[in-house]
């Protein structure tokens, strides 16, 4: 095997958002609730819900199709196809063969991944060990999620916290180094502890319950945790590329409160205006959150190439990590 250092850019990024905005007035309508409860607690102040007929492949079909348009590259030149998500099309086959299917993409590898509002960085990790052992040259790492399907609407704590949606980036390898700095996936940082996965879960499944179940949270103990092992998280990926965090452009975090959000930016002393903050618009969209905030502040002019990027995320499980990137 060749000593060549092989470099994972993000060379495409792209979102989708379902047609259908759902403000917390709208929500009112349906649940006991108001639009100042919602925004106080969580920050939201919309969520996109998708159309009974879509499906979550159907979301990161459309997110995908924008990365690759982003990246220049066509279906063929895809080589890995992973989907975190935790409300896949059906329990197999996997969410991803129906977006290689529905790209039609060639035959090559496919598969989902289950981390919940991690997803996304354990897919991102995986991809990136893909490519820099030089298996795969161009992977596409999608976020979709459909969670209005498995909502309780009688917990209105609960429900009026999350939405749907699909962001993508396209990872391709380089064995060129970009530039110096070198460009790309710097560190990843990823862990859990199942001893705390009653905080977070759906209370369903084929294997238990036969149903999908709904979704079940300990709010306090999920924001307890979140702020700090997101902060530790950022700590520890940082070190890892022996980065200090005052050179971090932007901070871009899973979208799940505004205030662990905020907490976490205070813990890292890191300014707020260097912080991607969605939620507002897209409410929690799990695995999706972090490519849908980073497609954002990319199409709207804030992130630019070359910039230093730090994701990180907790959910379900509980699981959580980061990722050190120069876009």
């Amino acid at each position: 095997m060749s000593n060549t250092v092989i470099e994972s850019v993000i060379s495409g990024v792209g979102s989708y958002l379902p047609e259908n905005v759902v403000t917390n007035d709208d929500l009112a309508k349906r649940v006991d609730t108001s639009d100042e409860w919602i925004r106080s607690r969580s920050g939201i102040g919309q969520r996109y819900f998708a159309a009974d007929e879509q499906g979550s492949s159907d979301l990161a079909t459309e997110a995908a199709r924008n990365a690759l348009h982003q990246a220049g590259l066509k279906p063929r030149d895809i080589d890995l196809v992973i989907v975190a998500t935790v409300t896949p099309d059906r329990t197999f086959p996997s969410t991803a063969v129906y977006v290689q299917r529905k790209l039609d993409i060639p035959r090559g590898i496919a598969f989902d991944v289950s981390a919940a509002c991690a997803g996304f960085l354990y897919a991102l990790n995986i991809a990136h060990d893909f490519i820099r052992t030089g298996q795969v040259k161009h992977a596409l790492v999608i976020g979709a999620e459909k969670l209005s399907c498995f909502l309780d609407w009688e917990d209105r704590a609960t429900c009026v916290l999350f939405g749907d949606g699909a962001g993508a980036v396209v990872l391709s390898g380089t064995d060129t180094p970009t530039a110096d700095p070198p460009r790309g996936i710097l560190a990843t940082y990823l862990s859990a502890d199942g001893r705390l996965a009653d905080h977070l879960y759906a209370d369903g499944g084929p294997s238990t319950t036969g149903t999908v179940g709904q979704v079940r949270m300990n709010g306090k103990e999920v924001f307890r945790n979140a702020v700090e092992q997101i902060s530790n998280a950022v700590f520890e990926v940082t070190e890892r590329a022996k980065v200090s965090r005052h050179e971090i452009d932007w901070f871009v975090p899973h979208q799940a409160n505004i205030r662990i959000i905020q907490s976490c930016a205070k813990k890292l002393s890191l300014d707020e205006s260097k912080v991607i903050v969605t939620i507002d618009q897209h409410a929690n969209t799990s695995s999706a959150s972090i490519p849908l905030a980073l497609d954002a502040g990319i199409r709207d002019g804030r992130i630019k190439r070359g910039e230093l990027l730090v994701f990180a995320a907790l959910g379900g499980g509980l699981a959580w990590g980061s990722a050190l990137v120069r876009y």
